[in-house]
């Protein structure tokens, strides 16, 4: 089901193309990865690399700080 939920986001970045505004928010190893390994597939790294964020963060007890640029 959070596979399903993934997969409209990776339908989202997949319009950045046609939607300017999201052209910067696709990282890098995402573009890597859909260009290599089906979409579903990258759903579900996705989906794993976000749970392994969610439970770090729960169990440091920590909240989320995004990356410098």
């Amino acid at each position: 089901m959070i596979d399903m939920g993934f997969l409209s986001v990776i339908r989202r970045w997949a319009l950045r193309d046609k939607m300017p505004i999201l052209a910067d928010q696709v990282p890098d190893w995402l573009d890597r990865m859909l260009a290599r390994k089906p979409v579903k597939v990258v759903a579900v790294a996705l989906a794993a690399r976000m749970a392994r964020t969610v439970w770090a963060l729960i169990a440091r007890e920590d909240s989320y700080r995004t990356m410098p640029s």
